[in-house]
């Protein structure tokens, strides 16, 4: 089970040591996690994901070779030309030396329409549900996750909104149930953060230590 961090800005570096798999910074404005400083040395083994909210095109692609993202997160109404297209130019820009990876968000409240994501299949890499609230992201608390029991697809997702040490209980229930299958990555901001973009070290490392123990 991957593990990804969000809303990374003040320490970076700290969280870098827990080896996380995926960093995610935030490059939408009004977010009071929007990363603009200079982009920290990481382990290769750690995934830059800059997280989009509806952004132009060309700014995603400048910000990808700015900070040599691993993986772009769609957190907007981006639609599948949209991502078929950031894949191609992408390509065109790396020549195939490094892969890309598009990650697209659906947010879920009750219930979802899994019937929405057909047309996304062939053009982002993963699926990640969030929990739909006022702001895309960041929200802190959890959906319905026995809505993903009726998920379609074989392709990999990752599963946020609200996940923290309170969830841990909930979290390790639904990992052995069916509706799991295809979870790839646990993805967690808001309730590991002292403040806005500050995450809470040792509870961060609580989380992961409890998650790594029990999989294992």
């Amino acid at each position: 089970m991957k593990l990804k961090v969000c809303g990374m800005n003040h320490n970076p570096e700290a969280v870098a040591t827990l080896q996380p798999d995926y960093l995610g910074f935030i490059f939408w404005e009004p977010s009071s996690r929007y990363f603009s400083g200079e982009m920290p040395d990481l382990p290769h083994s750690i995934k830059r994901t800059g997280v989009f909210v509806d952004a132009p095109l060309e700014e995603i692609l400048e910000k990808v070779e700015k900070y040599q993202l691993d993986a772009v997160q769609l957190h907007g109404k981006e639609a599948p030309d949209y991502c078929q297209e950031l894949k191609e130019r992408i390509l065109s820009i790396r020549a195939q030396s490094r892969n890309l990876e598009v990650i697209k968000v659906f947010s879920i409240k009750d219930d979802f329409d899994f019937g929405i994501l057909k047309d996304y299949e062939d053009v982002c890499d993963y699926f990640l549900f969030d929990t739909k609230g006022k702001l895309p992201g960041g929200n802190g608390y959890t959906f319905d996750w026995s809505v993903l029991e009726k998920y379609p697809s074989q392709k990999p997702y990752f599963l946020s909104g609200g996940i923290g040490l309170d969830s841990l209980d909930k979290l390790k229930g639904f990992l052995k149930s069916p509706a799991s299958t295809m979870c790839y990555a646990i993805d967690v901001n808001s309730k590991f953060e002292l403040a806005p973009g500050q995450k809470n070290i040792e509870e961060l490392k609580t989380f992961r230590a409890s998650l790594e123990s029990d999989m294992n």
